[in-house]
C-alpha cells in the first residue's frame, strides 16, 4: 500500500482569517460598546488593521485576497490579545472612528463615543439656526478632543476651547488636534470644569462628562474598567459634575447660548432632580433620554435650578 501525500492546506484568504477571528471572539465572554457593537465588527476592525487593509472598503476582491502565514498569525495574535487582556479594540489599534473621522486613542482617554456627535453633524438645528451663528464654542471634559474636532469642522467660524482636568488626556487631545490641522482653531485648556475659563462666554457649550454612578462603576466589565476612572465616575448618583455644569454654565454662555450635555440613560432621574428646568431631549440613536439641550434663559429663570430632594425608598 502506498502512502498518499496529505492534501496541501488551503491558502488563507482575508475571508478565512475573518471567519477564524469572528469564531474566536464569539466564543470569548467579551463586552462591546467602544465603537463596535459585536464580535463581527471587532473582528473586522482588528483583522483589517493587522493586515494593513482599509476597514471601510470591504469588497469581494478584498475578501478573496491571499494572506501569508505570517500575516495570518499576526492577525490572530491581535485577536488573542483582545481576548486575554479584555481591553477595547481601540487600545490595540490606537485608533477610533466617530462620525467618519479617525482619532488617535490610548489608555489615557476613554474611547470616543458620544451621541452628541450625531447632533453636531446635524448642526444642532433648530437650537442653532445657522452654523455661522456660532462664533465661540466649548467642549467641556474633552478627553481625546473628538467632539471639539467635530465641532470645529461643523461650525467653521467658531473659535473652540477644549477643557479637561487630566493633563494626560490633553496630551492625546493635542495629537488629534494636530492630525486634523486645527491647531489655530482649537485651544486646549487644563481646567477643573470652568475654573480656568474666567469670564469668557460661549455661544455653544457641549459636554460628555463622567456620569456613571458609584454602584454601576463597581459592576463595569473589564473593557470599561480599563478606561480612566475619572472620565467615567460621576459620584454616588452620577450627577456630581452634571450638577456643577448646570449651576455654572449660565455664567459662561452668551445671551442666546446653548448648552448640550450627555448623561447616559438618566433622563427620568435628572428630570425628577430638576423639575423646573425645561429640558429638551433630542432623539439620538440611543433614544431620547441620553442628551439634553438647554438655553441660557432656561438656566437663569427664577427657581430653575432648585433641586428636588431624592425620594427615599420605603423599607419593607
Amino acid at each position: 500500500m502506498t502512502n498518499k501525500p496529505s492534501p496541501a492546506p488551503a491558502a488563507a484568504t482575508v475571508a478565512s482569517v475573518l471567519t477564524a477571528a469572528r469564531r474566536a471572539l464569539s466564543r470569548a465572554e467579551l463586552s462591546y460598546g467602544h465603537g463596535y457593537l459585536d464580535s463581527s465588527e471587532e473582528a473586522l476592525c482588528l483583522v483589517m488593521h493587522a493586515l494593513s487593509l482599509p476597514g471601510d472598503e470591504i469588497s469581494d476582491a478584498t475578501l478573496k485576497k491571499r494572506v501569508s502565514a505570517a500575516a495570518r498569525q499576526r492577525a490572530l495574535a491581535l485577536i488573542r490579545e483582545r481576548i486575554s487582556k479584555r481591553i477595547p479594540a481601540a487600545y490595540l489599534t490606537h485608533e477610533s472612528w466617530l462620525q467618519g473621522l479617525r482619532f488617535y486613542v490610548d489608555e489615557r482617554v476613554i474611547v470616543p463615543r458620544s451621541f452628541i456627535a450625531e447632533l453636531l453633524t446635524a448642526e444642532l438645528y433648530p437650537w442653532v439656526e445657522e452654523p455661522a451663528d456660532i462664533g465661540s464654542a466649548l467642549d467641556l471634559c474633552t478627553g481625546s478632543a473628538c467632539l471639539a474636532v467635530i465641532m470645529a469642522k461643523i461650525f467653521a467660524h467658531a473659535a473652540v476651547d477644549a477643557i479637561d482636568l487630566s493633563p494626560q488626556a490633553l496630551e492625546v487631545a493635542r495629537i488629534n488636534v494636530a492630525r486634523h490641522r486645527l491647531g489655530r482653531r482649537i485651544r486646549l485648556v487644563e481646567s477643573d470644569l470652568f475654573s480656568a475659563a474666567g469670564k469668557k462666554r460661549y455661544d455653544l457649550i457641549i459636554s460628555n462628562p463622567p456620569y456613571v454612578t458609584t454602584a454601576s462603576m463597581r459592576k463595569l466589565p473589564p473593557e470599561y474598567r480599563s478606561e480612566p476612572a475619572m472620565a467615567l465616575a460621576g459620584g454616588g448618583n452620577g450627577f456630581d459634575l452634571v450638577d456643577l455644569i448646570l449651576t455654572q454654565a449660565a455664567d459662561h454662555l452668551t445671551a442666546q447660548g446653548t448648552l448640550v450635555v450627555e448623561i447616559g440613560h438618566h433622563r427620568s432621574r435628572l428630570e425628577q432632580r430638576y423639575p423646573r428646568l425645561p429640558f429638551f431631549w433630542p432623539e439620538t440613536s440611543g433614544g431620547d433620554d441620553c442628551v439634553f439641550v438647554l438655553k441660557r434663559a432656561d438656566l437663569v429663570a427664577p427657581g430653575a435650578l432648585q433641586v428636588q430632594p431624592a425620594r427615599r425608598r420605603a423599607i419593607s
